[in-house]
């Protein structure tokens, strides 16, 4: 039994690195997209928008869920603090790209 242990927990391990690499590489991408398409409102505060990197800003929003986050960024929304426009008003931007953005934006809050 244990030869089929060890190979099953080497694939574990193996994709978990995997994971851990994609994930860096869409927080890139997040990076650079956050840079051309959404700084101009969160890293002043525009129209109530979280800045990023702002801790306590970022907290009650992580707690809801990174999905939450993206849909709110994808479809728009009304928050008590502020307004999110569909796409942050870009609509060439891509839902996976949004997701990117999001991903990166949450990461930099926690």
């Amino acid at each position: 039994m244990s030869r089929f242990i060890s190979p099953a927990l080497c694939a574990i391990f193996a994709c978990s690195i995997c994971s851990t690499v994609a994930s860096a590489s869409d927080l890139a991408a997040g990076k650079t997209l956050y840079d051309a398409n959404c700084s101009a409102c969160h890293n002043t505060g525009l129209g109530g928008a979280p800045k990023l990197g702002d801790k306590a800003a970022w907290a009650p929003r992580n707690a809801q869920g990174i999905d939450v986050l993206v849909s709110h960024a994808v479809n728009g929304f009304d928050g008590t603090s502020g307004s999110m426009p569909a796409k942050g008003g870009v609509a060439t931007l891509t839902d996976a790209q949004i997701g990117d953005i999001v991903g990166y934006m949450a990461e930099q809050g926690k």
